[in-house]
């Protein structure tokens, strides 16, 4: 019987110490409902319950990029496949074309759609 004990507090110590890395490697801008000092302050103070409000309340719930490291960041990384490198639209000749196009063929639309209330 006293094993299982054992690997109780073991899995709530491995639970502790994953939380208290999750919010100190989380952006402080996606921690919910509390500034992220105060998380920390509460994972720290009451192990157990901080960490299972810290996961229920307080955790972004955003899907993280599969094989970033939390800390890494996006910042400076060059785009790779699959990756378009953000553009500014009015240096794009052919995303402004296409915005032309659109909003010429919706105004053909609405005077199609006009005409036959008109007559």
């Amino acid at each position: 019987m006293g094993f299982l004990l054992d690997g109780a507090g073991l899995l709530v110590l491995a639970l502790w110490v994953f939380c208290i890395i999750d919010v100190i490697t989380t952006d402080e801008s996606l921690c919910r409902n509390l500034p992220k000092t105060l998380w920390l302050m509460i994972v720290l103070i009451l192990p157990d319950v901080g960490s299972v409000i810290w996961l229920v309340a307080g955790r972004p719930w955003i899907a993280r990029v599969p094989g970033a490291l939390p800390y890494q960041g996006e910042a400076g990384r060059e785009p790779g496949p699959g990756r378009a490198a953000p553009a500014n639209p009015e240096d794009d000749e052919a995303f402004l074309r296409g915005l032309r196009e659109r909003v010429e063929e919706q105004r053909r639309k609405a005077r199609e759609q006009r005409k036959p209330d008109d007559e």
